[in-house]
């Protein structure tokens, strides 16, 4: 897939810098993600990747360079602002509320983000994303019992409950086991068939190759390659920094 036109880009970066005292984490980014597309960010530990998922979702500000959600200046904004133009996040490390039920944690999307719900109709939304993910009778369950796959599906749920226009999956696949990483790269196919605007930040090459329409490749907070997965996996700066041989 080609960079996207104007007439159907959902998120805009453009020279975007975040400086931490003399450290550039990301440095001078740009890129587009068209709507009803799947992108993936990689490269290397430390690239910045996740630097750039907390700029997009408001969790830090740019020190300098613009983010724009359809059109509309995001960047700088507070990230609860931010989820409620439309962006929603998983991170790196599940995130639960460990003193509510499963439910409630999905509840709690509904309620903070995009698309507000209340009462009943959020019950009954949340119950639906629980099963769209793959949980059945959980509803009442303590989160803290869950298993770290059923914890990531809680996660997704929550993010998805607001119908977000962009999601962001931060190394959503990590940690899990062979069998949990086919049912969780099954699962976000599916939210590829739906149409999800998604920017997904991984490292399993296989989940990349078959999920994603295009990539952006960072390395030291810089982009080195954009292009499908097939153009930057046999990129030789690509292979330099990141793969290896053996993985492109």
């Amino acid at each position: 897939m080609p960079s996207p036109s104007s007439a159907d880009v959902a998120l805009t970066v453009t020279e975007v810098f975040k400086r931490f005292g003399g450290l550039v984490a990301v440095d001078g980014m740009s890129f587009a993600l068209a709507e009803n597309e799947v992108l993936g960010l990689i490269g290397p530990n430390g690239s910045g990747k996740t630097t750039m998922m907390n700029l997009i979702s408001g969790a830090l500000k740019p020190s300098s360079g613009r983010i724009q959600l359809y059109g509309d200046k995001i960047s700088g904004a507070p990230a609860n602002e931010i989820a409620q133009k439309g962006v929603a996040r998983t991170f790196q490390i599940v995130r639960m509320l460990p003193s509510l039920t499963v439910i409630e944690n999905v509840a709690a999307g509904g309620v903070f983000g995009h698309q507000k719900r209340w009462g009943a109709e959020l019950h009954d939304h949340a119950h639906g994303l629980l099963r769209r993910v793959g949980l059945e009778n959980v509803d009442d369950v303590p989160v803290t019992s869950l298993t770290y796959i059923d914890q990531k599906r809680v996660e997704l749920a929550r993010a998805l409950a607001s119908d977000p226009k962009v999601l962001l999956l931060d190394e959503w696949l990590a940690g899990l086991n062979p069998t949990e990483l086919k049912t969780g790269i099954a699962l976000i196919e599916r939210l590829r068939a739906e149409g999800r605007t998604i920017i997904i930040v991984e490292h399993v090459m296989d989940a990349i190759r078959s999920l994603c329409d295009r990539c952006v490749v960072m390395n030291s907070g810089a982009k080195i390659a954009e292009g499908t997965p097939q153009e930057v996996l046999a990129d030789s700066e690509v292979i330099r920094a990141y793969l290896g041989d053996a993985d492109a």
